[in-house]
């Protein structure tokens, strides 16, 4: 995206600007845990204030207290130049402070503009004048560029134009300060460009926008000024082009990341450890045939909807397939279903963990012993053995857990994926197949997670990692398989790993057949 001013110029401009709502000396305590402690901070009219920080840092409970959905301890907050005592959700909103949340509130069976207007009917007489709420609706979407109708279900509607449908809805209210807490989180690089769009627009009408993210590339690129958050404790606040993205990583996680990415394979893999041949997934797909090392992660690259997901789930036996032949180890072994390839010694970790994943209302022990318990021959639940799984989970994946029964749905993003992982590896998988192995995750986990993966290609497993995060293939992948209209459009391997060349072959514009490689 091109800017027309430059990020310093811009920078320079809103710090010009009043603030538009001041944080001072907030507190707010959850039992004995303090999730914030005294923070300060200004946010001006017209800028775009990223907050970032770990998971736990304490972003989203700042953007609730500034929304009025969470009651700080102790502190004020000041809006346009006036102390607030008793903050509010409604004390918010007639202040024109607005929240998006991660999980969009939309009504799914109601349409756009009832959507838009809900709580704030507009009547003629006693009836409701629908025709009025779907012209305003319908210009507030215009002004926002976006194609989304305003009778339209919103259950119909992708995230992203959710999104807009929420940041209309915000503006409809007369909003000055819009807070967005990881807006970009399940969208596409296209979806993501829409928004940044947006962001632009709100910015030039002098409209505040609070940035919440752990994407620390967005955030440079996105933001006016940043502020890092660490513990619950304020780390300070800065102009974007003041600091790199290296030096946010460091603040937000307290001490030097000067390597996020494991050193790769020190030579390429040659010990064939899955080799599927003329496969077919239960997709329109031409047979794929692909070779698997043991001691490398192969990185799956694509946009979204080339097959990726599809190809590895009907590999698995999650979904069906239409014929084709796998051979472990050098071993024919049948794929019929999902409980033979875990016995075989195969796994998949899912994109989807609170959906698919894991049993959110139940207990790291229980969660990490699941898969053990589905292989076992009684499925008998052994207590005992639930607690060394347990143990052994939270030291080897340096689980952050408050007491030892938990429900894993209270822990943050970066805990469930460690949990996930726990439960995946428990039983010594020799190929590991993991979905978006960080999304939603902050900048330190995902350091962890990545180290974890390399341990386990190093020990002389088959590591499996695909990804829409491009920056995350390229550091991560000793081999990139790139994958268009669900087949393989080719592979990269040492220097030729970059996003621009899977940017190519995923979009079509490059031919790379890599004859010999499979």
């Amino acid at each position: 995206m091109t800017r027309s001013t430059s990020s310093a110029t811009r920078s320079q401009a809103q710090a010009e600007n009043k603030p538009f709502a001041v944080i001072e000396r907030i507190t707010k305590r959850y039992g004995i845990a303090t999730v914030l402690d005294e923070i300060s901070f200004a946010i001006h009219e017209g800028e775009v204030h990223a907050i970032v920080g770990e998971n736990g840092a304490g972003k989203s409970t700042i953007a609730r207290v500034l929304a009025g959905l969470a009651r700080p301890d102790s502190g004020h907050i000041t809006i346009d130049s006036e102390i607030v005592s008793d903050f509010s959700v409604r004390a918010a909103e007639e202040r024109g402070v607005v929240l998006i949340h991660q999980e969009l509130a939309l009504a799914e069976h109601l349409d756009v503009a009832a959507n838009m207007f809900l709580g704030h009917e507009l009547h003629r007489g006693a009836l409701l004048s629908i025709a009025e709420m779907t012209r305003r609706a319908r210009e507030m979407l215009a002004r926002l560029g976006s194609s989304v109708m305003p009778r339209q279900r919103v259950s119909s509607l992708p995230v992203s134009d959710k999104q807009m449908v929420e940041i209309a809805k915000a503006l409809l209210r007369d909003a000055k300060l819009i807070i967005m807490d990881e807006p970009t989180a399940v969208l596409t690089s296209r979806e993501t460009e829409n928004l940044f769009t947006q962001v632009e627009r709100l910015r030039r009408e002098g409209v505040a926008v609070v940035f919440v993210s752990h994407k620390l590339e967005e955030v440079k690129r996105i933001a006016d000024r940043v502020t890092v958050l660490r513990d619950g404790r304020y780390q300070g606040t800065w102009n974007i082009e003041d600091v790199t993205a290296q030096q946010i990583a460091n603040l937000m996680v307290g001490r030097e990341l000067n390597q996020i990415y494991p050193p790769k394979a020190a030579a390429p893999a040659s010990s064939v450890a899955l080799s599927i041949n003329n496969f077919s997934p239960d997709i329109p797909s031409p047979p794929i045939t692909l070779d698997i090392f043991a001691g490398e992660i192969l990185g799956v690259a694509g946009l979204v909807g080339s097959g990726r997901t599809e190809l590895f789930e009907s590999i698995v036996a999650l979904r069906g397939s239409r014929g084709g032949d796998l051979t472990l180890w050098g071993q024919a072994i049948r794929h019929s279903t999902y409980r033979a390839m875990l016995e075989a010694g195969v796994v998949y970790i899912t994109e989807d963990r609170k959906g698919r994943g894991l049993l959110l209302n139940e207990t790291i022990a229980h969660n990490v012993s699941f898969l053990d318990q589905i292989l076992s021959r009684f499925r008998l639940v052994d207590a005992d053995k639930e607690r060394k799984a347990r143990d052994w989970a939270v030291r080897e994946f340096s689980i952050d857990a408050p007491y030892p029964n938990v429900r894993v749905g209270s822990l943050s993003g970066g805990n469930q994926q460690k949990v996930m992982l726990a439960k995946s590896l428990l039983n010594r998988p020799r190929v590991i197949i993991v979905d978006e192995p960080t999304r939603g995750i902050d900048v330190g986990t995902r350091a962890q997670i990545y180290r974890m993966l390399r341990r386990l290609a190093d020990e002389g497993n088959a590591v499996v990692a695909i990804s829409s995060d491009m920056q995350e293939v390229v550091g991560l992948s000793d081999r990139v398989m790139v994958m268009r209209d669900n087949a393989i459009a080719g592979f990269l391997t040492g220097t030729d790993i970059s996003e621009e060349e899977i940017v190519q072959l995923a979009a079509g514009v490059a031919n790379n057949s890599h004859d010999g490689e499979k």
